[in-house]
């Protein structure tokens, strides 16, 4: 029983480290949300708009298939129920 006690006054203890919210801790996640964005290769513009097109052409035929099924599961119950 003791044993449990001191394994979750420890718990609490590192629970309590890891949640502080002091100024100095916040500077520092700021710098290192910095240091990775220094890290991203972003895509140059002509990859960027390429890649637009290709998500809206796939968003217009998905939008496309769906109504079709739609509309035909929608008369097929009309029909059922009349």
């Amino acid at each position: 029983m003791a044993k449990k006690a001191k394994t979750s006054k420890k718990l609490q203890i590192e629970s309590e480290k890891k949640s502080s919210f002091s100024p100095a801790e916040i500077r520092t996640f700021v710098d290192e949300v910095k240091v990775e964005f220094t890290k991203i290769v972003w895509p140059d513009r002509k990859v960027t708009i390429g890649l637009t097109g290709v998500v809206i052409f796939f968003s217009i035929l998905a939008s496309a298939y769906l109504g079709s099924v739609d509309m035909v599961l929608g008369k097929l119950i009309d029909s059922v129920l009349r």
